[in-house]
């Protein structure tokens, strides 16, 4: 028994060093990410997530084009696309009628079509997967070094503005009237978004990189109200998630990065059922009323 559990769940992590720098990669992904995806998600912002994802695309396909899969350059380019773009929505919906999330679509679809095409005109179709899905069990020191970096600036910048951020997700106007930090820690967050999903399309790719920041945070909203434990939650939610989905992909064959967002997403519907907050236990808590 003991021999079977080690070959499922330890021997994969054990023996070789690709599932190792795979795993060391998505864990530090979802330190950073999954705490900026609660933020996201009570913010009411999750699908400007997905938007800002598709947005480090051109700055990506930008360093492709010059450097090939070279992972400082895309990173870079990467970095400024999704800066210029979350600054442009966010200006957008500051200084005109529109709204952030129509704004946001606008620039994210432009992105993206720019991205796609720039990549197409000197790569492959296998470029193109590889620039869109990842290749989590291809991550060297150099990428693990990036996302490492990149959870560190996250954390401490969480830390300093904790507060301020969750008066913003509370009362915006609120936080604005009573401190000039409102605009800044929202344009501040904005770029921690962008940089998680930076960090995470070297593992994942830009379709999914997203999936591993919101999807933990979703469900973790099933089981505690509490901003502390829902971070703290959606984080032991993505650990599982990445570990779930590297075994299932070592033992099955099946691509990794979409194993670990199916696993993610797994938890999320177990959660939907079974959490404190689900539907079951709003049931049971309505028929106990209804009984009284």
């Amino acid at each position: 028994m003991m021999e079977t559990l080690y070959g499922l769940l330890i021997a994969p992590f054990a023996d070789f060093a690709f599932m190792q720098r795979a795993l060391a990669g998505s864990l530090m992904l979802s330190l950073g990410a999954c705490p900026v995806g609660v933020f996201l998600m009570l913010r009411r912002m999750s699908l400007s997530g997905d938007a800002m994802a598709h947005a480090i695309l051109p700055g990506a396909a930008a360093g492709f084009l010059f450097y090939g899969l070279e992972i400082l350059p895309m990173t870079i380019g990467g970095l400024i696309a999704g800066i210029i773009v979350a600054l442009g929505a966010g200006a957008v919906s500051r200084f005109t009628i529109q709204r952030e999330d129509a704004s946001m679509a606008a620039f994210y679809l432009i992105s993206l079509a720019i991205g796609v095409l720039m990549v197409s005109i000197r790569g492959s179709s296998v470029d193109l997967m590889h620039v869109l899905f990842g290749t989590v069990l291809a991550l060297n020191n150099e990428a693990l070094t990036l996302i490492g970096g990149i959870v560190l600036v996250t954390l401490v910048n969480l830390a300093i503005f904790w507060r301020a951020l969750v008066a913003e997700c509370l009362d915006p106007l609120f936080l604005r009237s009573v401190s000039r930090l409102g605009s800044p820690v929202h344009f501040i967050f904005l770029g921690l978004v962008v940089l998680n999903l930076v960090g995470g399309f070297q593992a994942l790719g830009t379709l999914l990189s997203v999936g591993l920041m919101m999807l933990p945070a979703a469900a973790a909203r099933f089981w505690t109200m509490r901003v502390e434990p829902m971070c703290v939650l959606a984080v032991l939610i993505g650990f599982a998630s990445c570990v779930a989905g590297l075994l299932l992909s070592y033992h099955v064959s099946l691509p990794s990065g979409p194993a670990i967002i199916l696993s993610a997403g797994v938890v999320y519907f177990a959660s939907i059922l079974f959490g404190t907050r689900g539907i079951l236990r709003a049931r049971i808590i309505h028929h106990r009323h209804r009984t009284a």
